[in-house]
């Protein structure tokens, strides 16, 4: 009976001590915000948002990779390591090149598995194609004198 409950304390503490683990794990990347909402945007236009993450770990932090789901989205960051408590810029660009609605994560993959998700989004409205129409008043308005 006792190597029973020496069992079962054993594993109770090796799980205990796996989350503990899992779970600090998760804490060293922080981000300050996950999305950006740019509202309405015009079409052709490209927009940045900049977000900023934190490395809240004790050493210093190197992020394998941030990519998106498509080529219309380009993350920019730094390959250097983030040293602990320092926060460093991901650069996102949209090409708003497509009409309507939109939203696009971005994945950030830090110490080789681990990955967290920013997401941008908003809606592109079809600029106008040619130049404004003349304003036929103005013409009136220079023959006045004053």
């Amino acid at each position: 009976m006792r190597k029973f409950f020496f069992l079962l304390a054993s594993i109770a503490a090796f799980h205990l001590a796996d989350a503990q683990n899992s779970q600090q794990g998760e804490d060293v990347l922080q981000l300050k915000e996950t999305s950006h909402d740019f509202g309405k945007i015009p079409q052709g236009k490209p927009v940045y948002y900049t977000f900023e993450i934190v490395n809240a770990g004790k050493s210093p932090l190197k992020l394998d990779d941030v990519h998106a789901t498509c080529g219309c989205t380009t993350p920019e960051w730094s390959r250097d390591p983030i040293a602990p408590g320092a926060s460093v810029p991901i650069k996102v660009g949209y090409n708003a090149a497509a009409e309507g609605p939109f939203e696009k994560p971005i994945t950030i993959t830090y110490n080789g598995n681990q990955s967290k998700l920013l997401t941008i989004k908003g809606t592109v409205w079809k600029a106008p194609e040619g130049s404004a129409p003349a304003n036929a008043s103005i013409n009136l308005l220079k023959k006045q004198t004053f």
